[in-house]
């Protein structure tokens, strides 16, 4: 009979942590809007100047729960290119600072790939050989499967809207 109790309190602990721990759906918890893309402009090097396509977008919680550890990545697939560019993921959220119900937080994420010749940034993106690339963007709750919530053109433009706002001189 002491078996048996034991086992039940030990399934009944096990059950209770399960209950902790539910499966999130990303795509129906987070809702993606505000969605923008343009270049950076990386550090010259050896005369050649690089760039790097970016996607900038508001991620907000939808659901009525906080949430934890949401982290955000992108793909650039090009027309013509076996393999598309990965991203740098990013943090959003960390279950020491998750995103409350309702609370958006804008999201920056940045190729991990870029194209380079000696030419000027500007010049690049008009270049005839250039390759114009997509934007898929992928997120993801704790361990949940990554979701694709949106994807787009990359847009040819060096620097995020508005910040010739901010230029000296202009």
């Amino acid at each position: 009979m002491r078996g048996a109790r034991g086992k039940t309190g030990v399934a009944l602990v096990l059950g209770l942590g399960l209950l902790g721990c539910r499966r999130h759906d990303p795509a129906s918890e987070l809702q993606l809007g505000g969605l923008e893309t343009y270049w950076i402009v990386d550090s010259p090097r050896q005369g050649q100047n690089y760039i790097a396509p970016v996607v900038r977008f508001r991620l907000k919680n939808v659901s009525g729960q906080p949430i934890g550890s949401v982290q955000a990545r992108a793909r650039f697939p090009a027309a013509d290119q076996e393999e598309a560019w990965g991203s740098i993921q990013e943090q959003v959220s960390t279950w020491s600072r998750p995103l409350d119900p309702g609370q958006e937080k804008l999201v920056t994420v940045r190729s991990a790939g870029r194209y380079h010749a000696p030419a000027d940034p500007e010049e690049i993106l008009r270049s005839p050989a250039f390759k114009d690339p997509r934007v898929e963007v992928f997120v993801r709750i704790g361990s949940s499967n990554w979701a694709m919530l949106a994807e787009a053109p990359v847009s040819r433009r060096i620097g995020a809207p508005g910040v010739s706002d901010f230029v000296v001189g202009r």
